[in-house]
């Protein structure tokens, strides 16, 4: 099933520093909703929630490996603007996200996007 969206059926856009809902609005006379949740992973760069495998340290061997793999097939998306990587970001798609915050703190804006999505809903 294909939507077809046009900019006049968007419904509403709410932006917060780490997560934007898209909500996209009427179709068939029944209320269709499309959401994308993407998560800040530091200076401006955004990430899609729903592509994100896993949210590593970068000290381990087998990590520092899996950079230079992706580095070498050009998968690896560093957006660290120059300053030390403290998480390794792996999506879905095979590419590996490289950031300048904490695991702790990207983990902490899924879990918050989360409990956030959910007070909304109710």
């Amino acid at each position: 099933m294909a939507i077809i969206l046009k900019m006049a059926d968007i419904a509403a856009c709410r932006i917060r520093p780490e997560i934007l809902i898209l909500q996209i609005g009427k179709q068939n006379g029944g209320q269709v909703i499309l959401e994308t949740r993407l998560i800040n992973v530091g200076f401006g760069n955004i990430i899609s929630a729903g592509r994100v495998i896993a949210i590593v340290s970068p000290e381990s061997a087998p990590i520092k490996r899996l950079i230079q793999e992706a580095k070498g097939k050009g998968t690896l998306i560093a957006s660290t603007c120059g300053r030390r990587t403290r998480a390794i970001i792996v999506m879905d798609s095979g590419h590996i996200v490289l950031s300048a915050l904490q695991p702790e703190t990207i983990a902490n804006r899924f879990v918050t996007d989360k409990d956030d999505h959910a007070e909304d809903k109710a």
